[in-house]
């Protein structure tokens, strides 16, 4: 198997790539320009979930809150860039009710609500509130921590340690293969997303390539050997703070073994009978999407 060569691909789908994917809309700062106007969006938290302007039940298109000032309390503001021009700020609030029109909602339980340059924009905000919220201590000395180069870091008091906001790079892969029956994919559940089959994905390790990743993943989580390695393409994707780092391959050897307490199914899908897929907003679909396009371009899943 060839590890190294890992030609460019260029993703098919270019419609879909939204969501969680910042638009060229957006600029992305950590210092407010001397001329923007005051105010602007804020993208507030309370244990994670987003403050939004709608009702209870999501029935109406929700929106982020604007203007000059939140519209609760606040503990903590950080600025993140601008959209379309407008200041977006970050921050987090104390557990507090939410004032008439707005409701707190999960990130997850926005898609295909909130529209998808605020998505995005979120996801960001979600990540830099959940990296001040735990680095307000040193992990050298224990001190307090204070903002350091613009607000996108945390200097320690005492023995001067910088830490950035983590990223934990993540590899995800779909495998395929094409039978005399058509194109199969390999498509797997775990036990957190139960109802749900997606591409292979984990965690890579220290001094690990990406692409040595996917093998080993790959050979852990269903016991196969792939080969013909493909870059897709890559998402941030802030749950809480991954990168995902997105891949296609062909099989090449091996049946299908599921990881114990990892893996709850794996199976060879063909594309015209496809399980529950991941969400749109999910590199994970964008895979999918793109191996079934290229056998059947006018299939229906790539129109949900």
């Amino acid at each position: 198997m060839n590890k190294i060569d890992c030609p460019v691909r260029l993703n098919p789908e270019p419609a879909i790539m939204n969501g969680l994917i910042l638009p060229s809309s957006f600029t992305s700062l950590w210092d407010p320009p001397a001329n923007v106007a005051p105010g602007g969006f804020w993208f507030i938290f309370r244990a994670g979930k987003l403050l939004v302007t709608t009702s209870a039940g999501l029935p109406d298109p929700p929106g982020i809150a604007m203007g000059e000032r939140p519209p609760l309390p606040v503990s903590d503001r950080h600025f993140v860039g601008l959209l379309d021009g407008v200041a977006c700020w970050v921050a987090s609030c104390n557990d507090i009710e939410p004032p008439a029109g707005f409701v707190f909602e999960t990130l997850r339980g926005l898609f295909n609500h909130l529209p998808d340059n605020l998505l995005a924009v979120a996801g960001r905000g979600a990540q830099v509130v959940e990296f001040h919220r735990t680095h307000c201590h040193c992990g050298v000395c224990a001190a307090l921590t204070e903002l350091d180069d613009f607000g996108r870091a945390r200097r320690c008091k005492a023995c001067g340690e910088i830490t950035y906001p983590r990223i934990a790079p993540a590899m995800m892969v779909l495998v395929k293969r094409d039978t005399g029956h058509g194109r199969e994919l390999l498509l797997a559940k775990g036990a957190r997303f139960a109802t749900i089959y997606s591409a292979l994905a984990g965690f890579v390790e220290p001094s690990e390539s990406v692409e040595d990743c996917v093998h080993r993943e790959t050979f852990e989580e269903v016991g196969i050997r792939v080969c013909n390695l493909r870059y897709f393409g890559s998402q941030g994707w802030p749950f809480p703070h991954s990168l995902m780092i997105a891949f296609t391959a062909d099989h090449e050897s091996g049946d299908i073994a599921c990881q114990a307490g990892e893996i709850l199914d794996a199976q060879w899908f063909p594309t015209g009978n496809l399980p529950e897929l991941p969400s749109r907003f999910s590199i994970a679909r964008r895979l999918i999407n793109a191996a079934i396009a290229e056998v059947a371009p006018d299939h229906p899943a790539l129109r949900k």
